[in-house]
């Protein structure tokens, strides 16, 4: 199949699958816990708090999507032992109801207009086309500033504790608009960057690669010694060539893709010139067959499968989700497979890396309270529990007996997190137990990530794709009226568009690499600078009401 066929594919499979995914059943709601669970309900110190009344038969609506490692065991939320304690916890009932994988922006729209909406939501907020408080004018879900205040003491108080936090949860109007999930550790905010198989480094006389010239030269080998079809492979979606947008290759030309801080300056790196330098590199290691050729569609499931297959070599992923579920997987074939993270690759031999992959302090998806809903109290009380001392320990580390036990004040994971019985990863045995690797309505606690990476090869990563000075250019989590959200919704859907199909053709080799310069008109007619300053405006608003604190 030629390269346009291919994107034509893509684009109406994308299509057919989300009409596909409108048209799934929710989630049925299940009442039996597995076997650990039922040994030890009768005796648990953790009682149903009574956020329902008891004389409500009903149950409360949850959009949400999956994680994709649950949904690598079990087919539904309710089959996941974590949601079963939450709703039993809080005695609130939950029916789930399901958007495609990788499909939320699309599914959104339907669910929005279709008028029938759950109770609530769970979804990137920032993304609604004037952002959140036009989301709240639009009357699709509550302002929440009542709502807290009445019935969500937990995280009241968290804000109260952590007004940098709390000036990042709101709109420019002061508008709150979801449940967060807060990051509360810088040390918690890094964890993803290049992985390389070690064995095949050692085979080839090659050391771990720190610049763009040297990862030339081992990807060249893994295809011609080691006969990798995919010598690196990364996340081709929910967008092309989203696995490398926290600075992975393009960063060693001094840019990132997107909005990056320059000298107190908003930028926008994919129309750079630098970002024409990046584009000329990929379309060379993709003539050359050093990159999937489906980059475009590559998954998660496909990475994994890429990985732990001896198809691609290199990847940029999660030291958690990618050492920790790959490594074990590989020696059960081969004893002698090694994974070592290498730093985020450079142009010239000893310098810093500029960019890295840096999680805001604020994560990007958080769960709404719809302005249909007829259960507010009950909705808001039950998304509280998370924030207060027995909510953060379900939250970050399951069911006391079960996957952790207290030692010496120390939440410290069972084997049934670290050593699954049933041969499930870590990363697995954490989302179906917990939700410390992903977002959720709570506070990450750094001592999760103690644990989780267990493996010398997860610690020594998380230290080396740290050693980068992505702070430094890092865009903050920045509060906008409903009017700059709005404006930069229009201008940003047109400009990502064209941004992401131009960089595919240029890699492809469907266009000419001078067609960069005319791309750039375009997406400045479709006045990216004026995006620019919306964003520049947010940030000097951001930066006074840091400095009066």
């Amino acid at each position: 199949m030629n390269v346009k066929r291919t994107l034509a594919f893509i684009t109406k499979l994308t299509g057919f699958i989300l009409l596909l995914g409108m048209l799934t059943a929710c989630d049925q709601n299940g009442t039996d816990s597995d076997a650990k669970l039922d040994e030890r309900s009768g005796s648990s110190e953790y009682q149903t708090v009574s956020i329902a009344s008891p004389n409500d038969a009903g149950k409360l609506t949850y959009w949400a999507e999956l994680n994709g490692n649950a949904a690598s065991i079990k087919s539904s939320f309710n089959e996941v032992p974590f949601f079963q304690e939450w709703q039993r916890r809080t005695g609130v009932n939950l029916q789930f109801i399901r958007p495609p994988a990788n499909q939320a922006k699309e599914a959104i729209n339907v669910l929005l207009t279709s008028g029938e909406l759950p109770d609530m939501i769970e979804y990137e907020w920032s993304n609604y086309p004037g952002g959140p408080e036009k989301a709240i004018k639009d009357g699709y879900i509550l302002r929440l500033n009542d709502v807290i205040d009445q019935y969500a003491p937990h995280l009241k108080q968290y804000l109260t504790e952590h007004p940098d936090i709390d000036m990042q949860i709101r709109t420019a109007n002061g508008s709150y608009y979801a449940f967060p999930f807060i990051q509360g550790d810088d040390k918690l905010r890094t964890y993803q960057g290049p992985i390389i198989r070690k064995d095949w480094l050692d085979e080839l006389g090659l050391d771990v690669p720190t610049t763009i010239d040297e990862w030339h030269t081992m990807l060249q080998a893994f295809k011609d010694k080691k006969g990798a079809d995919a010598p690196l492979t990364f996340l081709g979606v929910p967008n092309p060539l989203f696995g490398i947008e926290g600075g992975g290759f393009i960063g060693a030309f001094g840019i990132k893709k997107g909005f990056y801080v320059e000298d107190g300056q908003i930028k926008f790196g994919a129309q750079e010139p630098e970002y024409k330098a990046f584009l000329s590199l990929f379309r060379e290691w993709y003539a050359e067959g050093l990159i999937d050729k489906n980059l475009a569609a590559v998954d998660s499931e496909t990475q994994d499968t890429n990985m732990t297959t001896g198809r691609s070599g290199a990847s940029i992923w999660n030291a958690g989700a990618g050492i920790g579920t790959w490594l074990p997987i590989l020696q059960e074939t081969d004893p002698h497979a090694k994974l070592v993270p290498a730093p985020y690759p450079v142009m010239n031999k000893g310098d810093r890396p500029k960019f890295g992959q840096l999680a805001p302090a604020i994560g990007s998806s958080g769960v709404a309270i719809s302005s249909n809903s007829h259960h507010v109290e009950e909705a808001a009380r039950m998304l509280d529990y998370g924030y207060g001392p027995e909510g953060h320990l379900l939250f970050n580390f399951g069911i006391e007996g079960v996957s952790f036990k207290m030692k010496d004040g120390y939440p410290t994971y069972t084997e049934t997190i670290l050593k699954n019985p049933d041969k499930w990863s870590p990363a697995q045995a954490l989302a179906m137990y917990t939700r410390a690797s992903y977002f959720g309505p709570f506070v990450q606690d750094t001592r999760y990530m103690e644990q989780y990476y267990i493996l010398p090869e997860q610690k020594e990563a998380v230290q080396l794709w740290s050693s980068t000075d992505a702070v430094l250019h890092q865009v903050p989590t920045l509060p906008k009226t409903e009017k700059e959200s709005t404006e930069m919704s229009v201008i940003m859907q047109e400009v990502n568009k064209v941004v992401d199909e131009m960089s595919l053709k240029i890699i492809f080799g469907i266009e000419p690499l001078d067609a960069f310069d005319t791309y750039v008109e375009q997406i400045k007619s479709l006045q990216i600078d004026r995006a620019i300053e919306i964003q520049q405006q947010a940030l000097e608003r951001y930066n006074r009401a840091v400095s009066s604190k």
